[in-house]
């Protein structure tokens, strides 16, 4: 029971930066749920196991890359979403709400393992080796990924500046 109690403690402080995690990951809200719930599955599963371990937090992060991966390798998922729209407020005048929801959009245009990399990155704030472990890849891939990665992201608005503080 106290496994259960500690496990409900874990899990209820982080939902919220779990389930924009997953949208940054996918681009679609439902699609988000769906990540974060077989996360809580998995993580619910061998709790025992996790909750032993110092940073429960880079399991669950796993769970929600590689589960986002494989989904995107099934062929009947190739169909796109249309326009996602946020849930939560977005603070600032139109011109941030269009700046969010543009970047959003481009985040989505990205490979699957490309997107994985900008998120964990700049948006949980994870070193490269951190990054590299969580994709099971080297640190020369992360790199790679995310210099392709932004580069592209620098094409696709113009050629503007895009450094990895805006991000």
């Amino acid at each position: 029971m106290a496994d259960v109690d500690e496990y409900r403690e874990y899990v209820s402080g982080r939902m919220d930066g779990w389930r924009r995690t997953a949208y940054l990951l996918c681009g679609d809200w439902h699609a988000a749920d769906d990540l974060v719930s077989i996360a809580l599955v998995r993580l619910y599963r061998h709790w025992g196991r996790v909750s032993a371990v110092e940073h429960p937090e880079a399991y669950v992060r796993q769970i929600l890359v590689r589960t986002m991966l494989n989904e995107r390798r099934r062929s009947w998922r190739r169909e796109q979403p249309m326009v996602a729209v946020p849930d939560r407020p977005v603070t600032g005048g139109p011109e941030s709400v269009a700046d969010r929801q543009m970047f959003v959009a481009l985040l989505g245009e990205l490979p699957p393992r490309r997107r994985a990399v900008l998120v964990l990155r700049y948006f949980c704030d994870l070193s490269v080796e951190e990054t590299a472990a969580q994709l099971g890849c080297s640190t020369g891939t992360v790199k790679s990924q995310t210099a392709r990665a932004l580069e592209t992201l620098r094409t696709r608005l113009g050629g503007s500046a895009l450094v990895a503080e805006e991000v």
